[in-house]
């Protein structure tokens, strides 16, 4: 989707994270690893390995006011303006839902970055840190998609943000306390938080086009074509535990899963665009992923 003319995004909603490449505290491999453990599993283990948990804005920068045309041709002002639209959805969701809202941060960064779950790189790709209820970016991470075999363009650029963002409320919903994410396999609780993040994505893909921006009182979006939601789809497969094994030239292996597969990936992105509501996604009271 592109945004719609006349759009103004605020500055300030994205930090510039980064540090030129160098890991920062318990450094290189060991940070990536206890990262790779928090996110896959949900243990903290930095604390016992000398991370360093340092403020994630490190540069002071954050990404400036946007309008609508820089949002549809610069990537850090796509990242914001997507926050924006995001905020303004799920911050009446969650309410019409009995809960409360509160937004995440974000940074966008280069190379690598410190954050509350451990130190990282961009070979991590785009993830949320539940510790510091930060979305992490990495925006040079789109170009990557074509590799695993999807079409890029904005909406699918658009849907990994608002995956990230769906962790976000599985943070303050309760979801990623309650669930089991030490496990494996493509019927474990690791994968259905990730499938319902995938319907959240959907949902507020699926609004977007008719939500309104407060600030402009114009829609955040222009309607979704057929080939900018073929594009999401594809993304969302793309990034499918069977895809990637496949890609990495390794066998297809159900039992290792922790994402889901590229058909439960863009089956559940369909889900939360086409109904729309919690209940729809709500992964953990279904047998059927």
């Amino acid at each position: 989707m592109t945004f719609q003319e006349g759009g103004s995004f605020g500055g300030g909603r994205v930090r510039k994270g980064g540090n030129g490449g160098k890991i920062a505290g318990g450094g290189g491999a060991i940070g990536l690893v206890v990262l790779a453990i928090y996110l896959f599993t949900g243990v903290d283990l930095s604390g016992s390995t000398g991370a360093v948990q340092e403020p994630a804005g490190q540069t002071g920068e954050t990404v400036p006011e946007c309008s609508a045309e820089q949002a549809n041709t610069d990537r850090e002002c796509l990242y914001s303006a997507t926050l924006d639209s995001l905020d303004t959805y799920w911050g009446a969701a969650i309410p019409a839902a009995g809960g409360q809202f509160s937004k995440p941060d974000a940074v966008s960064f280069t190379d690598a970055v410190a954050t509350g779950c451990g130190n990282a790189s961009s070979s991590t790709g785009p993830f949320y840190c539940p510790p510091d209820a930060t979305i992490y970016v990495d925006v040079s991470f789109f170009d990557q998609l074509a590799q695993l075999g999807a079409e890029d363009g904005p909406l699918a650029e658009q849907y990994v943000i608002a995956h990230e963002y769906g962790h976000h409320v599985q943070n303050i919903t309760g979801v990623m306390d309650q669930a089991d994410r030490q496990g494996a396999g493509a019927e474990s609780d690791s994968v259905r938080v990730e499938l319902q993040a995938d319907c959240y994505a959907g949902m507020w893909a699926g609004a977007a086009a008719s939500t309104v921006d407060p600030d402009t009182g114009v829609t955040y979006l222009e309607p979704i074509t057929q080939q900018q939601l073929q594009n999401a789809l594809g993304a969302a497969a793309a990034v499918g535990d069977d895809n990637i094994q496949e890609q990495s030239g390794g066998g297809v292996n159900p039992d290792s899963w922790t994402h889901g597969s590229s058909e439960q990936r863009e089956r559940w992105f369909t889900t939360g665009y086409e109904q729309g509501s919690l209940q729809a996604c709500d992964t953990f009271a279904t047998d059927q992923l």
